[in-house]
């Protein structure tokens, strides 16, 4: 392949269902991910670090993608939890949905990042973090909260700790295509490691984790290095002009949220999947199922 897109081979087919009304779309699932970053020694490649985890081939949602921590919203998010940083009204102007919204999808973002990569935003008061949140009794809060038999509001008020949504910035939103069997609307952010905080591979999603240059991840997808969804590599070119992951923060609130959604339509002989505002993803299929161009 050209690059490393993630091109499921049964797309084509369900692209011409839909393109035909023979395929009705299923509602997506709101979704939430963080784009964690950290500052390094710059001397060769300028920028922040992003951390990625590879999805393992064997899950039948894009296997072996490279992605970012992250996952559905819990019902449970909406749930009165202990809160800090700008308001729930705040966050459903910025994300364009009713507040109790807003908030479970805030806390799904920081309760994901927590159960997939170890890391908490979170802290005792409202201008705290943790710091290492390793060891035997968090190990067994991370399980229960992956398992759900622990809500993150009751994980927080155990703990005694605040979530921070000031340490979020709020940076894109895709949906996926209507012809996928799996969608979800998912809002991805931007947060900087905590100090004291160290990434692990908390995931059984995942079977490996890297802490990598933006620039360094995008050419290995260009290359057929790396694989990835659209979403993925177009917010990891977006990272590229930033010197430090505070100046990524600082440029989240300007960021445009409208949602990036996948359009197919029937042109001649052939189907055109595009996405609209990044050209580098159109994909040309003929009718007759040959291979996506």
């Amino acid at each position: 392949m050209a690059n490393g897109q993630w091109y499921p081979p049964e797309w084509p087919d369900r692209i011409r269902a839909l393109a035909e009304g023979s395929l009705t779309p299923v509602a997506p699932r709101r979704a939430a991910t963080v784009m964690l970053l950290k500052d390094h020694d710059a001397a060769t490649t300028p920028g922040p670090l992003v951390h990625m985890l590879r999805r393992r081939t064997s899950m039948a949602f894009a296997g072996g993608a490279y992605a970012y921590p992250g996952g559905g919203v819990d019902p449970r998010d909406e749930h009165e939890i202990r809160w800090a940083g700008p308001t729930r009204a705040w966050w459903s102007s910025r994300l364009g949905v009713e507040e109790a919204t807003a908030q479970a999808i805030v806390c799904a973002a920081v309760r994901e990042t927590y159960e997939e990569a170890g890391v908490l935003l979170a802290g005792p008061t409202e201008d705290t973090v943790v710091g290492d949140t390793t060891g035997d009794d968090w190990e067994a809060d991370r399980a229960a909260l992956v398992a759900r038999d622990l809500s993150f509001a009751e994980f927080l008020d155990r703990r005694g700790l605040v979530l921070r949504s000031d340490l979020l910035g709020a940076w894109t939103r895709w949906i996926t295509p209507e012809f996928e069997p799996r969608r979800y609307d998912t809002w991805f952010f931007v947060a900087a490691l905590p100090e004291g905080q160290r990434t692990r591979n908390a995931s059984t999603e995942a079977d490996r984790t890297v802490w990598i240059h933006p620039s360094e991840a995008a050419a290995a997808y260009d290359k057929g290095e790396l694989l990835m969804m659209p979403p993925t590599i177009a917010t990891l070119r977006q990272l590229t002009p930033y010197d430090t992951a505070a100046e990524a923060l600082a440029a989240a609130p300007d960021r445009d949220l409208t949602p990036v959604l996948a359009q197919a339509t029937l042109v001649n002989d052939e189907i055109v999947l595009a996405w609209p505002g990044h050209d580098e993803f159109t994909k040309h299929i003929p009718t007759a199922g040959e291979a996506p161009a």
